[in-house]
């Protein structure tokens, strides 16, 4: 055989091993090697919105979790969350540290709506992914501008939305009255909610009261609202406020039919510290399996999840669905890492991403997570839920598309 010939094979041969998929070309943004991926996160560990803080740490146990079962196609996920208190300047100087000298490929399920505003613009710049945020503001689902940014629960507009159709339908003539937090979030299930009342907004909602996160209590805002002589309430509050709310209403005798925004349906951190008698009757709306549902303790999901929180997890409490929320959340990361095999950067990220179609253990029956390169909303179907003074109970359709 002559060299010109057997140098023709091995071009060939080399050729085809690089077209195989087995050999093909790796590709790694900053934070990703053969051995490790990097994924950066920011969560209120302290402040007033501490009890989110459990789903940090339930991100830290799941990925403990897959890397103890051998990783992501081999590689270490390591974990690396700070601590911002909820303070949207702090959330600013953690994104830079995890950036620029952590290295991170992603930063991952943002604790909050002001947190991940502040940082919204600077992650895009830097063409880093934001991806999966924990929180359902209308704006993280905006390719065209913010590529490099997707939210995961269904967006508070869209849960406004569903209250206030649900309203409609049972309590037409109701008198609303809506306390809301002064940012954001509070404006965007705000505006969810007027929408979906429609001109009936203007005569429905008889009054309004703000707070500030920073705020102690909010027991004035609930006097001034028992006041008005509404007798429906819609309750836009994060975990602490919320607990305040129920308790007040409780002790200054309000009983509305109270709307509560699913973000504060937490047993542990918002129903119990409230009184679970002072709750009866209070609506929500949510997409997660409730850990405290008997109708869901025999099923071999809910047996998944305990186990991983007895091995992984001993510190969580097993009534907070935020560690459900959690668990969830990183299966979704996790997912998308795997479908990415080798080609580990910040595009090809957004882009897999951006193509989900899939179902998760913990997720409500008939919602999934769906995802395409102009839809970034990848939960977008809720279902209503009344606390029946000892759990959660599931009633009526699946809303949403």
């Amino acid at each position: 055989m002559n060299r010109r010939l057997i140098t023709g094979l091995l071009v060939a041969a080399a050729t085809a091993m690089a077209a195989a998929p087995g050999w093909a070309q790796k590709k790694y943004d900053a934070g990703a090697t053969d051995k490790e991926i990097k994924i950066g996160g920011i969560s209120p560990y302290s402040g007033p919105a501490s009890a989110y803080g459990t789903i940090g740490k339930a991100i830290g146990a799941y990925f403990a979790k897959v890397n103890a079962e051998g990783g992501v196609n081999g590689r270490k996920l390591t974990w690396v969350s700070y601590d911002d208190g909820y303070n949207p300047a702090k959330s600013v100087e953690m994104a830079r540290k995890l950036v620029e000298q952590d290295e991170v490929l992603a930063i991952f399920n943002v604790l909050g709506t002001p947190p991940n505003s502040a940082i919204h613009k600077y992650m895009n710049q830097k063409k880093v992914p934001q991806l999966f945020n924990a929180t359902g503001a209308t704006k993280w689902g905006d390719p065209k501008n913010f590529p490099y940014t997707m939210g995961w629960q269904p967006s508070y507009q869209s849960e406004g939305r569903i209250f206030a159709q649900h309203i409609l339908d049972t309590k037409p003539n109701a008198k609303i009255a809506v306390l809301y937090q002064n940012d954001d979030y509070g404006k965007d299930y705000l505006k969810g909610f007027e929408d979906g009342l429609g001109e009936k907004a203007k005569t429905m909602i008889i009054a309004r009261q703000t707070y500030e996160a920073t705020d102690p209590t909010i027991d004035s805002q609930m006097v001034s609202l028992k006041a008005s002589g509404a007798d429906t309430f819609f309750n836009i509050t994060i975990p602490k406020f919320a607990a305040q709310a129920i308790k007040k209403a409780a002790d200054i005798g309000w009983k509305p039919t109270h709307y509560l925004n699913g973000v504060s349906s937490s047993v542990a951190s918002v129903i119990m510290p409230a009184g679970a008698a002072n709750a009866m009757d209070v609506i929500t709306a949510y997409y997660l399996k409730d850990p405290t549902d008997n109708q869901w303790q025999g099923t071999k999901e809910y047996k998944d999840w305990l186990e991983w929180m007895q091995k992984y997890y001993a510190a969580g409490d097993l009534k907070d669905s935020n560690n459900v929320y959690g668990y969830t959340a990183a299966q979704t990361l996790v997912e998308v890492l795997k479908r990415c095999g080798d080609n580990l950067t910040h595009d090809n990220i957004m882009k897999v991403a951006a193509s989900l179609d899939i179902t998760l253990p913990m997720l409500l029956p008939g919602i999934n997570v769906k995802t395409g390169p102009d839809d970034f909303f990848p939960i977008e179907r809720q279902q209503l839920q009344k606390w029946d003074g000892k759990g959660w109970v599931l009633f009526g359709k699946v809303y949403g598309r």
